[in-house]
């Protein structure tokens, strides 16, 4: 990992944080902002992002970082912030 990419990761786990703190509607925009953001990469770009993501956060789990959540647990959660 670069230097440079490291200070990403750095900044972009502080945000992280910081956007944990927010309330759930103010996620769930968050959210869409981001997600709508990513339509504006290549196809490559875009599996890239999704890897490294997917790769973050096995590493979390096997850490114990990071607790699953059941997808219906998530499901209803999610259901509950579109109401």
């Amino acid at each position: 990992m670069k230097s440079h990419d490291h200070h990403l990761a750095m900044d972009a786990k502080t945000i992280e944080k910081s956007a944990l703190g927010l309330t759930p509607g103010e996620r769930a925009h968050l959210a869409q902002k981001l997600l709508l953001s990513l339509d504006e990469l290549s196809q490559e770009e875009t599996e890239k992002v999704w890897l490294d993501e997917a790769v973050d956060r096995a590493r979390e789990l096997d850490k114990g970082t990071v607790r699953p959540i059941p997808a219906a647990e998530v499901r209803q959660k999610a259901q509950k912030l579109l109401r």
